[in-house]
């Protein structure tokens, strides 16, 4: 799998924990919205997209498989959010 776009979208109110919104391509054809970034006790991190089911839990809509692939696009999408963070900051 390779990860071929990351988009960040930083939120315009950063004061909450979420901080940024990022899409992700892979492959060059498929694509992954809605991946959150949220500000943690140790640092951001990310959340896949979710629905709010009846019962008020919160059940991820797309997300990895194994711990590798989630730990491969956590990676790239903080590093884009971070590029991110440097443009806005200039």
């Amino acid at each position: 799998m390779n990860i071929t776009d990351v988009r960040v979208r930083l939120a315009k109110n950063s004061t909450g924990k979420l901080k940024a919104v990022a899409s992700i391509t892979i492959d060059s054809c498929f694509a992954v919205h809605d991946i959150k970034i949220i500000a943690g006790d140790s640092g951001p991190f990310i959340a896949m997209p979710s629905r709010k089911t009846p019962e008020g839990e919160f059940k991820d809509i797309a997300h990895p498989i194994n711990p590798e692939a989630r730990a491969m696009i956590s990676d790239l999408v903080l590093k884009a959010y971070q590029a991110q963070l440097e443009l806005e900051e200039n």
